[in-house]
């Protein structure tokens, strides 16, 4: 018998990817997702891509009695948990609302799994939780500063599993620090597409490269790194996905609680991501350096090593495929979904 597995945000760019994971790992797949920033065309291009069903539930975190009738409705074995707000922008602009819904929905969630007995849980965080570090790369035991918040929202998660790991010790917490996730599927069926003008870098870039903008803008072009630009750990965001399944089979163990960097430990900055997309897909992407945005640090990177050695996990995809397979989806995708 298969576990079944909540995926909240499933329909979301992060989300989707790990759905086509789970399933073609044996897992069965049950989403909830409120479509605020995202569509359900992904979920149905999940299924036409794996052959395999997923149960769709539309519904918010933020409404407690939706989440009591969801875990009535669906036998839950464990949750990979993504939904959520994630501009660090709009943050700034809308902190409460950020709040609300990161914290608030989270809240209602683990309430949710508490009173049905599920008590595995895989954590979408984010390394804004670690703000602007003072040295590199990032190690998992790095004090935590967030910067903004949609960094405070993710810690303030962070704190609130903790606090539940350390009150009970039948639950099996997850935590992922995720750095910056691009790429898009191999077969091009499903990316990421915001809504808008993007904030992500590559969503930016391959925006500009299909011609829907004119130019990219690139936030501060005098920070303290070798070509002025932010430097990233930019991941493949199938890498990615796939960190998640290890993350959830390691939870059978019974861990507890567990923290670990998803990053390649390798940094690039933005000037060599244009580059690297230039040389993988031969567009020529126009930018102009703009002023700095408010909560940015100057470089951040992983050390992916406490993953490998305790989930048997490793980024595989380079910054080129990550670049291609981005360009793959979008070419095929002009509009998004």
């Amino acid at each position: 018998m298969s576990e079944t597995i909540l995926v909240t945000g499933g329909a979301g760019y992060i989300g989707s990817h790990a759905c086509i994971e789970l399933l073609e790992a044996g897992y069965k797949v049950v989403v909830v997702d409120n479509l605020c920033n995202s569509k359900s065309d992904s979920l149905s291009r999940v299924e036409e891509l794996t052959g395999k069903d997923i149960q769709f539930h539309l519904a918010d975190l933020c409404n407690a009695d939706a989440m009591d009738l969801l875990f009535r409705q669906e036998k839950i074995d464990a949750v990979i948990h993504f939904a959520g707000l994630k501009a660090v922008g709009e943050s700034t602009e809308i902190p409460l609302t950020y709040y609300q819904n990161n914290i608030g929905g989270t809240a209602n969630l683990l309430e949710s799994m508490n009173k049905r007995g599920v008590r595995n849980i895989v954590f979408s965080s984010s390394c804004t939780v670690y703000g602007a570090p003072k040295t590199l790369p990032l190690r998992e035991d790095f004090p935590l500063q967030a910067m903004n918040p949609y960094g405070q929202t993710k810690l303030t998660i962070e704190n609130m599993l903790k606090d539940l790991a350390a009150s009970d010790p039948d639950w099996n917490i997850s935590i992922l620090r995720y750095f910056n996730p691009v790429g898009a599927h191999a077969s091009g069926q499903i990316g990421e597409d915001p809504l808008g003008i993007p904030c992500n870098l590559m969503p930016f870039i391959t925006k500009v490269a299909v011609g829907e903008l004119a130019e990219l803008s690139v936030w501060g072009g005098d920070y303290d790194t070798p070509d002025g630009t932010c430097i990233r750990d930019y991941i493949h965001v199938v890498d990615l996905a796939k960190g998640h399944i290890n993350a959830l089979k390691k939870l059978d163990d019974k861990p507890g609680l567990m923290i670990h960097n998803l990053g390649t430990g390798q940094g690039y900055s933005v000037l060599d991501v244009i580059k690297g997309f230039e040389r993988a897909t031969g567009k020529t992407i126009s930018y102009r350096i703009a002023g700095r945005r408010a909560g940015d640090a100057p470089a951040v990177y992983a050390d992916p090593i406490l993953s490998e050695r305790e989930l048997a996990w490793k980024a595989e995809l380079g910054i080129e495929t990550m670049c291609r397979d981005a360009w793959n989806w979008q070419s095929k995708n002009p509009g998004g979904y």
